[in-house]
């Protein structure tokens, strides 16, 4: 038997990226093209051949987790309490009255408690060779554990796990999340990525890739996507949450709604380890189911937040594909990447651009895409990238694009909420 599919809101959003540790502060460096990339604080990365990343500033996780509990968790499930407590308050999910049975946890990490990793096996190498681990070594470093920290937090007893697609992992733990809710099988998520691994092993392993940008004489502008002279990403830390609801469960308790959640994309590139598809089938594939679930036309979309790393390829690629899925249309996008401002936050950038996206829409402001210099002639001129400086326009809908290593390609599209 088929059942008509339910509408599903987003109804709170929490932040805590390099750039602002609140929604509220996020929005107004996003807005302000306030750039969080700066030489690494965390470790002397002085003999590395990067030596910058965006982290996150004054963020200290004893002023939101007992000191006692913030030691049993890694960095990057501290900064998902953080961003998912943001959210539960923002919408109002830890009140009274809530069937916590139909409330679920879906959040991510590309790669989970690195930092955890690293002084676990440092404090082992520099023994006697005698096995002495933490006991809490193990569930600090599993990627999943801050989907079970925040279900115990507030007692979310409905569908609990985590995603996995590197980059793309938070974008596709929105779209499990959808589709759950739009199904029928849960009345709420909170969902959401996080990500802490400026590390020397991040860092150095990026490195190794030729993945990140070497511009250490001006760590501030070197993420450049789009521009003629950008030379990898700048990896990024921070994590941000979203709560999905059921439309009708949300009116119910008289929850704001922020806006509409309406399709989700999912597609592979089948192509390389870590390159696009130089043609960009599998982001054309993706962008195009996203908005067939949407039951939306690409002359309908207003904005794309895009991947938009600031790698040669990677750029050029998903570009390419745009213009493929929008044809004509493409021209009356606004388009940007907001990792010029936060850099790559990895398993947790789905997220965080997806609040983004959404807070561009809700206040009628496209961000910009930052330290643009030098245009690219591979580029078409007439595309509105949005460079330098924040636009206004309504955006009535709009697409949040996230890929990752092993061709993962993942879209969200979200709408202006009408009754």
């Amino acid at each position: 038997m088929n059942y008509p599919l339910k509408r599903v809101v987003v109804t709170g959003l929490g932040a805590l990226t390099p750039i602002g540790n609140s929604v509220s502060e996020y929005w107004d460096g996003l807005v302000n093209g306030v750039s969080g990339a700066d030489f690494i604080k965390q470790f002397d990365a002085s003999k590395f051949k990067t030596k910058f990343a965006c982290e996150l500033k004054d963020f200290k996780p004893e002023d939101f987790i007992d000191r006692k509990e913030a030691r049993k968790l890694d960095r990057f499930s501290q900064i998902a309490m953080v961003a998912a407590d943001q959210a539960v308050k923002d919408a109002g999910l830890d009140a009274e009255g809530i069937n916590k049975d139909r409330v679920g946890v879906i959040w991510t990490s590309g790669i989970g408690g690195m930092i955890t990793f690293i002084e676990e096996m440092s404090n082992f190498n520099a023994g006697d060779g005698t096995p002495r681990f933490n006991p809490f070594f193990i569930p600090k470093l599993i990627l999943d554990i801050a989907a079970g920290h925040i279900s115990m937090k507030y007692g979310f007893r409905g569908p609990n796990y985590a995603t996995v697609s590197a980059c793309a992992s938070s974008t596709h733990a929105m779209i499990d999340a959808f589709n759950y809710i739009r199904l029928g099988k849960a009345n709420a998520f909170v969902v959401g990525g996080s990500e802490a691994v400026v590390t020397q092993a991040g860092i150095g392993g990026f490195n190794a890739m030729k993945a990140l940008s070497e511009r250490n004489d001006d760590a501030a502008t070197a993420s450049r996507p789009f521009d003629l002279n950008r030379d990898g990403f700048v990896l990024g830390e921070g994590g941000a949450g979203l709560i999905l609801e059921e439309l009708e469960h949300a009116k119910a308790r008289g929850a704001n709604i922020i806006c509409e959640m309406v399709g989700g994309g999912m597609s592979a590139d089948a192509y390389h380890l870590t390159a696009p598809h130089p043609e960009g089938l599998g982001v054309i594939n993706v962008m195009n189911e996203a908005l067939n679930d949407a039951q939306l036309k690409p002359e309908d979309i207003d904005y794309i937040n895009v991947h938009g790393t600031a790698t040669p390829l990677g750029d050029i690629a998903e570009l390419t594909a745009i213009k493929k899925v929008f044809g004509d249309s493409v021209y009356d996008l606004n388009i940007s990447s907001t990792k010029s401002m936060t850099g790559h936050l990895l398993g947790a950038a789905g997220a965080v651009e997806a609040v983004a996206t959404i807070l561009a829409m809700k206040n009628g402001i496209v961000p910009p895409t930052i330290n643009h210099t030098t245009a690219d002639p591979a580029i078409d001129p007439k595309l509105n990238l949005t460079l330098n400086t924040a636009q206004e326009r309504t955006i009535n809908a709009a697409i949040s694009n996230t890929f990752g290593f092993g061709g993962h390609n993942a879209s969200v599209v979200f709408k202006q909420y009408q009754p």
